[in-house]
C-alpha cells in the first residue's frame, strides 16, 4: 500500500480548507461561488496558506475563516 508524503497530506488539507472558506464566504456574504472564489483565492491568506512550511493549512477551516474575514468583510 502506497503511504501519502507530506506534499500528497498538505494538498489535500489546503484543497479542502479552500472548499470550506469558500462556503463560509458564500454564507455570510450571500454572494456567488465565482464571487467567493475570487475573493478568496485573491486574498492575503492565500499565500499563506499554500506555504507547506509554514504549516498553516493544518489549522481549521473555522479559525482560517476568522483570520480571511478580518481582511475580507
Amino acid at each position: 500500500m502506497n503511504q501519502p508524503n507530506h506534499h500528497k497530506i498538505a494538498t489535500y488539507l489546503i484543497d479542502y480548507a479552500l472548499s470550506e472558506l469558500v462556503k463560509y464566504v458564500m454564507e455570510d456574504t450571500g454572494c456567488s461561488i465565482e464571487q467567493a472564489m475570487e475573493k478568496v483565492y485573491q486574498s492575503s491568506l492565500m499565500d499563506a496558506l499554500q506555504d507547506e512550511e509554514g504549516e498553516l493549512y493544518v489549522q481549521s477551516p473555522a479559525y482560517l475563516y476568522e483570520l480571511l474575514k478580518d481582511k475580507l468583510i
